[in-house]
């Protein structure tokens, strides 16, 4: 009971942690003179990427395959279809030109380049297929890449111009971010290990909560970032929030986790993989149902039906 309790608590911790990081990245954006998608791509990103980040690691050391994939997976669909549809529905997200033809491309990208370079059964006709060191520094090279292309974003772009705004104290962004940052790391855990203890005691597979429980839990510090910037009408921070996390679970944490140890790699993954290139290209598509570059409430909802429609089918299937 004590650990469904912290999970309980945990949800409060994630919601409070989020505004108080989004809070905090804003002032930073302006302390540093870089657009709040600069921020988004990088800090926001990195640091809602973190329980991912965590997971993937213990579950690499310990070798369950099952959670390492299903979580970067589940995470990168949730992201689009789950919190972009929440964010969307809040607020209809204003997406510019460079996300439209640079980051989410990228992010594309790096679901098929998962897709390739796992499916070494497919492509090569030699098995067993996996990931391994090779693919994971290759994993990470394109990371490198998204790194030079986000710097270059930070030096070209910098705060609109318009009424001069007051710039925060140094040490009150610092503790803004730190303590949302803790809120998001110890409720996020919380929330986890409430939730995989409780689909464990239901006898669900490890795939399952993997690709569910476990993917939804380390992706709430994005889900409750992006709701809690399109509340506060700062729809960079959102978008670049979700398709930066995107960008970082793949080429980081995903070429992290192989490093450390080849992850094997199931046949019946290339579902989940093709619903994470599904989910971006529908991304990208949404972009062009209109003269602005808009994800609407429509097609936000959309999003969260497609989501439920993925979750059902998955739990559905793999039990």
């Amino acid at each position: 009971m004590l650990v469904y309790g912290l999970m309980a608590v945990g949800f409060v911790f994630v919601i409070k942690g989020a505004d108080l990081f989004v809070s905090g990245a804003s002032a930073l954006a302006r302390r540093l003179h870089v657009s709040d998608l600069a921020i988004g791509l990088t800090v926001v990103a990195f640091g809602t990427s973190l329980p991912e980040l965590a997971v993937n690691v213990t579950a690499s050391i310990r070798g369950d395959a099952g959670i390492t994939i299903g979580n970067i997976l589940g995470s990168n669909i949730a992201n689009i279809l789950l919190i972009l549809g929440v964010a969307g529905v809040i607020l209809p997200l204003a997406v510019t030109k460079g996300t439209v033809w640079k980051e989410i491309p990228l992010s594309l990208l790096a679901a098929l380049l998962v897709g390739i370079l796992a499916n070494d059964l497919i492509i090569d006709g030699a098995g067993p297929s996996r990931l391994t060191r090779i693919d994971g520094l290759v994993l990470l090279c394109f990371f490198v890449i998204f790194l030079y292309y986000t710097a270059g974003i930070a030096r070209v772009e910098g705060i609109p111009a318009g009424p001069r705004q007051d710039v925060q104290a140094a040490w009150k962004t610092v503790v803004l971010m730190v303590a949302g940052f803790i809120g998001l790391l110890l409720g996020s855990m919380w929330v986890v290990e409430g939730a995989v203890k409780l689909a464990t005691a239901l006898g669900v597979q490890q795939t399952v909560i993997g690709l569910t429980i476990v993917a939804v839990g380390t992706s709430l510090p994005e889900l409750a970032t992006s709701a809690a910037a399109a509340y506060r009408k700062n729809p960079e921070i959102a978008i670049g929030n979700v398709v930066g996390s995107n960008i970082f679970n793949i080429f980081f944490i995903l070429g992290v986790s192989s490093l450390i140890r080849p992850i094997p790699f199931e046949p019946r993954a290339n579902v989940d993989i093709g619903a994470a290139i599904v989910a971006s290209g529908l991304l990208f598509a949404c972009m062009f149902t209109s003269k602005e570059h808009i994800l609407d409430r429509r097609e936000a909802a959309l999003f969260l039906v497609l989501y439920t429609i993925y979750v059902t089918a998955t739990v559905v299937w793999l039990n």
